[in-house]
C-alpha cells in the first residue's frame, strides 16, 4: 500500500480531487458536507494503475482540512505520511494556508509529491503552475511534477495518476521488521467490539495477538482492518484501523502512540537542528508536531541553528526524527530534525556553546554516539534509534554499557592510580566496587574489562604486577627499621619513631604477613629471623631462667622482654613453666 497526504489552502478542490480519483467521499461528518468544508481528517482509497497497465496496488489517501483555524488537525493528517499532493487552485492566487502547509511539508522533510494545479477549467493554470514552481524551488518538493486537472471535468486526471505512480515507485520501502511505532489520529467506539483506533503505520508490521503499548500500559490487538478489509497483519506503510476491545487506556486520543514493547524512549528533552526562517526569533513556548501529535515545548536556542526543547509530555522520538516547531501567534514554522533524544543536562555558564558546537558536528552512527556520550548503556541507544553493532576498534563492552575507546584509554590510565592509591601493603588488591567509586562509575561491572598490564585481577581483586621486592617508600621504611635494630636488635622502636619511619599499624601488618618484619605485638616490630636469634641468646642462660634473665640477656625493656617471650612460647620454642620460669624447648 501508499499513503498520500493531500496539502494546500482551503476550498482549492482537496477533497473534490481525491473524490474524483478514488469514488468515495473523503468528507465524512454532515457539518463538512453542510459547509463543503474539510473539518476533520478525511481518509479514501483506490487502487493505482499506471500507464502501461501495471497495478501499482491500494493507494490510501489522507485528505486534510486547509483552513487555518484546523492546521493542527491537517498537521496530524500529514506528519506520518511519506508522499503529498500540494494542491492549488487555477483560479485564485497563492495563499497563505498553502504557503504554511509547504513550509510544514519542507519541515517534515517531505521529498516525494506531486503539484496539482486544479480548476483549470474555470482559468488558465500556466500562471498558478509557474507561481508554486517559484514557491516550491526553495523546498524538497522543487522536483516534484506538475499536472492540471479539473475535479469536475476529470480533465488531467490520467496524467496525474501517471505522475502519482511514477513518484510512489520512486519511494524506499520501509523495513517490516522495524519497530512498530503507529501515532494515532482517530479513536472511535463501535459497539460490540470496543475502542477503535487509526493511523498511518510508516514502517514495521501489526499482526493480530500482538501487543503494543500506550506509555507503559499494554494493550492487545484483538483485529485488524485495512482499507476497509479485516486483515491478519498489516505492513507499512499503510492505513490502519486497530482494533483495541473494552479495555483500552482512557488517555487514548489523537497524537497518543502505540509501540512496540521496550523499542522506544519516552523524551521529555532533546537537542535538535532547525531549518526554515532562522531569523525570526524562536519563541520560548513553540508548539511541537511530530507524527500526529502535538505538544507544547520550551525552546532554549543553542547557537544560530540547534536548541533544546523541553516537552510538557513524554514522547517516543529517535534519532533523525524530523518534526516541526509552529509558533501560533506569528504562524511561522521551522523545521526541527532530533539529533539528540537523551542529552546531557546543561549546567554551569557557557555549557549552551560547548553544546552547539558539539551539535554542529554531532553523528548519529555508533562511533560518534560513544564519541559524544563516552559511556552509555547500550539498551538506550537502541531506544533512541543508534545502532549498537559493530563495536568501533578499542571499544569496551561490559553487560549493557558502553565506553567510548577514548574514554577507555582514560580509565585505563585512571584506574592504574587509583589502585596506587588505594592499594596498601596490608591488601594489595583493590575490589572492583571500590575502584568503580573511586573512578566515579555506575557500574563495577565495569572494571574489569578495564584491567591491562600493569594490572591484573587475582582473587576478585585488582592488583599491580610489580618486579619482586617492596614498593621504594615501604623498602625505605625497613630500612630504617634495620638501621635501628642493627646494634641492639631486641630494641624494638616506640610508636612515635615507627610513625617516623612510615610504619603504622596496617603497614606492620602487611609487611609482617609477608615476612619483611616481625611483629611480635601491637606496636612492638623486630626483623625477621629475631625470634630464632632469641632463642639462641636465652639457649646460653642456665635453665631455666627468670623473665628478668632473660631482659638483661637479649639487652631490652619488659615492653619489649613481655610480649617477645609470648611470642617464643606460642611458637613452641620456649616453655613457660609453672613457677612462671622459662625454659628453651629442645
Amino acid at each position: 500500500m501508499h499513503v498520500v497526504a493531500t496539502a494546500g489552502h482551503v476550498d482549492h478542490g482537496k477533497s473534490t480531487l481525491v473524490r474524483a480519483l478514488t469514488g468515495s467521499d473523503p468528507d465524512r461528518l454532515e457539518e463538512e458536507r453542510r459547509r463543503g468544508l474539510s473539518i476533520e481528517l478525511g481518509y479514501c482509497w483506490t487502487e493505482l494503475v499506471a500507464p502501461d497497465g501495471r497495478s501499482l496496488g491500494d493507494v490510501a489517501f489522507v485528505d486534510v482540512p486547509g483552513h487555518s483555524r484546523f492546521v493542527s488537525t491537517a498537521l496530524a493528517g500529514v506528519g506520518p505520511v511519506p508522499v503529498a499532493m500540494l494542491v492549488v487552485a487555477a483560479d485564485d492566487p497563492w495563499m497563505p494556508q498553502a504557503a504554511e502547509h509547504l513550509a510544514a511539508l519542507d519541515a517534515l522533510g517531505v521529498r516525494h509529491g506531486v503539484l496539482v494545479v486544479t480548476r483549470s477549467d474555470l482559468a488558465d493554470p500556466a500562471p498558478a503552475v509557474a507561481r508554486a514552481r517559484e514557491e516550491l524551488a526553495h523546498t524538497g518538493l522543487r522536483d516534484a511534477p506538475a499536472v492540471t486537472v479539473s475535479g469536475r471535468t476529470g480533465a488531467g486526471l490520467d496524467d496525474l495518476r501517471a505522475a502519482l505512480a511514477g513518484v510512489l515507485e520512486s519511494v524506499p520501502q520501509p523495513d517490516p521488521e522495524a519497530a512498530v511505532r503507529l501515532w494515532i489520529d482517530r479513536r472511535f467506539t463501535v459497539h460490540g467490539t470496543g475502542t477503535v483506533v487509526t493511523g498511518t503505520l510508516p514502517a514495521g508490521t501489526i499482526r493480530v495477538g500482538d501487543t503494543l503499548c500506550v506509555g507503559d500500559e499494554p494493550v492487545r490487538v484483538r483485529g485488524l482492518e485495512s482499507l476497509g478489509r479485516p486483515v491478519e497483519s498489516v505492513r507499512g506503510v499503510a492505513r490502519v484501523a486497530v482494533d483495541l476491545g473494552g479495555r483500552a487506556p482512557e488517555a487514548i486520543s489523537r497524537g497518543t502512540v502505540l509501540v512496540s514493547p521496550d523499542a522506544f524512549e519516552a523524551v521529555t528533552t532533546l537537542d535538535v537542528r532547525l531549518t526554515g526562517d532562522l531569523t525570526q526569533r524562536l519563541p520560548e513556548r513553540p508548539v511541537l508536531h511530530v507524527g500526529a501529535a502535538m505538544t507544547t515545548v520550551r525552546a532554549r536556542p543553542l547557537g544560530d541553528r540547534h536548541a533544546r526543547l523541553a516537552l510538557e509530555h513524554p514522547l517516543p522520538l529517535r534519532l533523525g526524527d524530523r518534526a516541526l516547531l509552529r509558533d501560533p501567534g506569528s504562524r511561522t514554522v521551522w523545521g526541527v530534525r532530533v539529533l539528540d533524544p537523551a542529552p546531557p543536562p546543561l549546567g554551569r555558564r557557557g555549557s549552551a556553546r560547548t553544546r552547539a558546537a558539539a551539535l554542529a558536528s554531532y553523528d548519529g552512527a555508533l562511533a560518534g554516539q560513544l564519541a559524544a556520550r563516552g559511556l552509555v548503556r547500550a539498551d538506550l541507544l537502541r531506544r533512541i534509534g543508534v545502532p549498537t553493532e559493530p563495536l568501533p576498534a578499542g571499544s569496551v563492552r561490559a553487560g549493557d554499557w558502553l565506553l567510548s575507546p577514548e574514554r577507555a584509554a582514560r580509565l585505563r590510565a585512571d584506574l592504574v592510580a587509583a589502585v596506587d592509591r588505594l592499594a596498601t601493603p596490608l591488601q594489595p588488591g583493590v575490589t572492583p566496587a571500590a575502584l568503580a567509586h573511586e573512578l566515579d562509575l555506575p557500574d563495577a561491572a565495569l572494571v574489569p574489562p578495564l584491567v591491562a598490564p600493569p594490572l591484573r585481577i587475582e582473587e576478585a581483586r585488582v592488583r599491580r604486577d610489580r618486579a619482586p621486592g617492596l614498593p621504594p617508600a615501604l623498602a625505605r621504611a625497613v630500612e630504617g627499621l634495620a638501621a635501628d635494630l642493627r646494634d641492639a636488635p631486641f630494641a624494638a622502636p616506640d610508636a612515635g619513631r615507627l610513625a617516623q619511619l612510615g610504619l603504622d599499624p596496617k603497614t606492620v601488618a602487611a609487611l609482617h604477613r609477608t615476612g619483611h618484619v616481625l611483629r611480635v605485638a601491637e606496636g612492638v616490630v623486630l626483623l625477621p629471623g629475631a625470634d630464632e636469634e632469641a632463642r639462641d641468646v636465652l639457649r646460653g642462660l642456665p635453665q631455666p631462667f627468670t623473665t628478668s634473665q632473660a631482659r638483661q640477656a637479649l639487652g631490652t625493656s619488659r615492653r619489649v622482654a613481655l610480649p617477645l617471650l609470648a611470642h617464643l612460647d606460642r611458637t613452641g620454642r620456649t616453655l613457660r613453666l609453672p613457677d612462671d620460669r622459662r625454659q628453651v624447648r629442645g
